[in-house]
């Protein structure tokens, strides 16, 4: 299974000029934990840098950082670890896991922003698999009765 097929295409956007509490608000609006920043100048975007939830509250509100005239641009994590589409889950997770990021930018092969997968994404996908393959003992001895 490719990353393409499983990640989610809906994710929350911003440019490196958006104010922090404005990257908050989309946040909260969205429900989402992530915004991705965007080089605003390429058709489709490109990941440029992330912002979590995490970042808001262990950089910024628990160091008392005045959020007042801060931006994504200041923010963003830089060294952005992405997937394109066709890489498999499993090399995926891990360069996450390598990475230490819970949440990967999935692009095209030209860089555009196609999606983003997350590692409740991945728990998501794992748990599903695993109730399948609990299910096959059952399934080979309803088969056996069957044959008697």
């Amino acid at each position: 299974m490719s990353v393409g097929e499983f990640c989610n295409r809906e994710v929350v956007i911003t440019e490196k000029t958006t104010g922090i509490v404005k990257v908050a608000q989309l946040m909260r609006q969205h429900h989402v934990g992530d915004v991705i920043v965007v080089d605003s100048e390429s058709d489709p975007p490109r990941p440029i840098g992330i912002i979590t939830d995490r970042d808001l509250v262990v950089e910024l509100i628990a160091c008392e950082v005045a959020l007042d005239g801060l931006t994504a641009g200041d923010v963003m994590s830089f060294d952005l670890i992405t997937a394109r589409e066709h890489d498999g889950i499993w090399d995926t997770i891990q360069h996450m896991r390598s990475g230490g990021v819970r949440r990967v930018p999935v692009v095209n092969d030209d860089g555009g922003l196609e999606g983003i997968l997350t590692v409740d994404d991945l728990l998501d996908l794992l748990a599903e698999e695993l109730a399948a393959l609990a299910k096959v003992p059952d399934r080979e001895k309803k088969c056996e009765e069957e044959k008697r």
